[in-house]
């Protein structure tokens, strides 16, 4: 059916809402955008679904997230799921709320019993929450870092891990069998209760949850001599992470936390800040304007659904320095698998893990202490499935995992990133090196001595629409069919194609797998330890170029990596 017929339906279907009837007939001569919110189904990407809220199949609305679990439903019960339920949390965005309880009471209309939070909370709760209620499933309503006119649905399985093959795909097909909103099954909130079926979640799993979060803690003791004198600056940019974040930071001894009180209450139209995301360093205003006033050792920012955590570091001069995801990874990498090592509880066959498109760096502190690292494509999804292996084939034992979009996670508790945990092992960081007379910016210094200058960058293109997919497609069609010979002053060595799964030598001709899951993403091995990686994002209408030098200084690595982006701006 073409996009206009669709269009058409939905302007006549009773069982479309009148007020959503009345949007869609506004939009009457301007195809245009008829054509953008009709012409696909919102897809599954990184786990689940994203988009903008709005009227169309292209779009988050309560018909699009019936559809998707009316979907999600028919393939748990085709999996012989349905008595142990799913669990369903939801962040501060607009219609979160209202999109939690559609989608419990569409898995309870199936006979799924659903276990849905009373109230906001981070994703990696619902994470740890599917495998502490032995679910088979869970959905978290978010769109984490996007814009705030975009709203999300991710599923997890039982693993706690966001979707992978066969499910996503599974589901997926599940989805697309579902063409008219007769076949949506819908009850109320009532009846679900009477039937056993609708129950709420409370605070007993956020005790559970937050116990499992300072076990992380190594050293609680220095957090007690340090804390009084260390000031820390925190915002949770009107998301999930406000309480959980101060609550564990107050329960371990940090007694110096000034939050951010513009930004302290959830609020899904995000009024202080153009985009809700750590990585923008206009969300930092408030936040550093604060960290100024009250003398902050540190300044952190969670995202919405508190899985990505963002940090400001106060130097010795006074003046505050942005940590990537990289940096602040490797500080807590480091210092896990040193302190560990040093108190003798870092296991045999420990492992850390991280994505391709990962700093280096962390590879480098691996192989100091003698823990493995294993590699995954984008996504922390990867993460979470690695450690599902480890348990289940013997092999490793899960210490640390990250990835360079500002998220990790230490510990097996979740199998998701995680800011709440990020906070809490980088401040007690922060207070180890504060007892040795050094920030971390000081910290940071050092491990660039000991083990190299690793920069990383990010080039992100966006390209809207049906013509901006055909276009992301085209681009790395063609860079397939011509890659470069030399990026950043550098010869490119070799090329991994995760879309064929081949790594090829460009110097011997020689290929070999790569061992990883087909995805549409290319990798270019380069001279000196550089490298740049190209995909389309998953969530986003995006092609992301992803890349990183190591250098003999700041300096050096600064202009290779101008170089590289110069080479790369010009592709």
């Amino acid at each position: 059916m073409e996009y206009r017929e669709i269009y058409e339906k939905w302007c006549r279907d009773p069982a479309i809402s009148e007020e959503i009837r009345r949007e869609l007939a506004a939009l009457e001569g301007d195809e245009a955008e008829i054509q953008d919110r009709f012409y696909q189904h919102l897809t599954f990407g990184t786990g689940g679904l994203r988009g903008i809220l709005g009227a169309g199949t292209n779009r988050m609305n309560i018909y699009t997230v019936r559809r998707a679990t009316q979907g999600l439903a028919d393939y748990i019960l085709s999996a012989g799921g349905q008595e142990r339920g799913a669990a369903i949390a939801y962040d501060s965005r607009q219609m979160s709320p209202e999109f939690a309880r559609e989608a419990a009471l569409c898995l309870n209309a199936n006979g799924i019993p659903t276990y849905l939070f009373d109230s906001l909370r981070p994703t990696p709760e619902l994470s740890f929450a599917v495998r502490h209620l032995g679910c088979t499933a869970g959905i978290v309503i978010t769109a984490s870092h996007n814009p705030r006119e975009y709203n999300g649905y991710k599923v997890y399985w039982e693993d706690g891990a966001q979707i992978l093959p066969p499910h996503d795909k599974g589901i997926q097909q599940a989805i697309n069998r579902i063409e008219d909103f007769s076949q949506v099954k819908m009850t109320d909130q009532e009846t679900a209760v009477k039937k056993g079926l609708f129950h709420m979640v409370g605070s007993e799993i956020d005790d559970l949850y937050l116990e499992q979060l300072k076990k992380q803690s190594i050293h609680p003791e220095i957090i007690r001599q340090a804390a009084e004198n260390m000031k820390i600056v925190y915002t949770p940019l009107h998301g999930s992470g406000n309480l959980p974040v101060r609550r564990v930071l107050k329960e371990l001894g940090f007694t110096q936390v000034y939050v951010v009180p513009e930004q302290e209450e959830p609020d899904g139209t995000f009024p202080t800040v153009a985009y809700p995301n750590p990585e923008d360093a206009g969300a930092w205003t408030m936040a550093l304007a604060l960290a100024q006033k009250v003398e902050a050792d540190l300044v952190l920012a969670t995202d919405p659904d508190a899985d990505r955590l963002g940090v400001y570091v106060r130097k010795t001069d006074g003046t505050y320095v942005s940590f990537t995801g990289n940096m602040s990874g490797v500080i807590i990498g480091d210092y896990i698998l040193r302190e560990r090592t040093r108190m003798h509880t870092l296991p045999k066959h420990a492992a850390l893990v991280k994505t391709i498109v990962t700093t280096d760096m962390i590879r480098a502190v691996s192989q100091e202490y003698g823990a493995s690292l294993v590699e995954v494509l984008t996504g922390f999804k990867y993460i979470g499935e690695q450690i599902r292996l480890f348990e289940e084939n013997h092999t490793y034992q899960y210490v640390f995992g990250m990835e360079e979009s500002y998220g990790c996670l230490a510990g097996d508790y979740a199998r998701d990133k995680d800011a709440c945990v990020a906070v809490m092992l980088l401040c007690e960081a922060a207070a180890y090196y504060r007892q040795q007379g050094k920030n971390l910016w000081d910290a940071m210094l050092e491990l660039y001595e000991k083990y190299g200058f690793y920069q990383e960058g990010l080039k992100t293109v966006t390209l809207k629409g049906i013509d901006g997919a055909r276009q992301i497609q085209n681009i790395l069609w063609g860079l397939r069919e011509n890659p470069p010979e030399e990026l950043g002053g550098c010869r490119v060595l070799a090329v991994r194609d995760y879309q064929t799964g081949k790594r090829r030598d460009i110097r011997t001709g020689a290929a070999e797998d790569t061992r990883l899951p087909v995805s549409n993403v290319l990798y270019f091995e380069l001279e000196n330890q550089g490298w740049c990686c190209v995909r389309p994002s998953g969530t986003e209408p995006k092609i992301k170029y992803y890349f990183g030098v190591k250098g003999t200084s700041l300096k050096d690595a600064g202009r290779k990596l101008e170089l590289l982006e110069r080479d790369l701006t010009a592709l």
